[in-house]
């Protein structure tokens, strides 16, 4: 089954969206993936944690209408799951063969709304850090592109 990515927000800088499209190509050689971005809310000035809230459950609300019912969706989060690249590449493999679509859901500058996190079926971390969405996205798909090496047997740096 194919693997999509549905993100909050644009990647805006070109590099960004270069970065993005190479691993995108790459993982195209081992398996179908589709990239989807939905639109960020602005922020009002001066926002409480409140609005920033309803802002990312809005955003939630337009990711949710893309996920179908039978979707493995795993959600990027601070609070989420870490794995070893071998690891990661095993997951992938499980839900592939499981014969559903394996969704990741990167949220936007305010954060995922709780919306998404109830529907997720797991929750993935990079790292206890905070990165930018943009940079969270083009982590994730150079992850994906290490796993299906790993999953097809080949060489990959470690």
């Amino acid at each position: 089954m194919p693997i999509a990515i549905i993100a909050v927000g644009r990647l805006k800088e070109k590099y960004w969206r270069d970065a993005a499209q190479e691993y995108i190509k790459r993982i195209g050689r081992y398996d179908k993936i589709a990239a989807d971005e939905v639109a960020d809310r602005p922020e009002p000035a001066k926002a409480g944690d409140r609005a920033l809230e309803l802002i990312a459950l809005k955003e939630g609300e337009a990711v949710l209408s893309r996920i179908r019912k039978d979707d493995e969706v795993i959600a990027l989060c601070i609070d989420g799951a870490t794995f070893s690249s071998e690891a990661f590449a095993e997951s992938l493999l499980c839900v592939k063969n499981s014969g559903r679509r394996h969704v990741f859901v990167v949220g936007g500058s305010n954060g995922i709304g709780s919306n998404i996190l109830s529907r997720a079926d797991g929750r993935l971390s990079f790292s206890p850090m905070t990165f930018p969405h943009q940079l969270a996205r083009v982590m994730l798909l150079e992850q994906i592109y290490r796993a299906c090496k790993i999953n097809a047997g080949e060489r990959y740096h470690k």
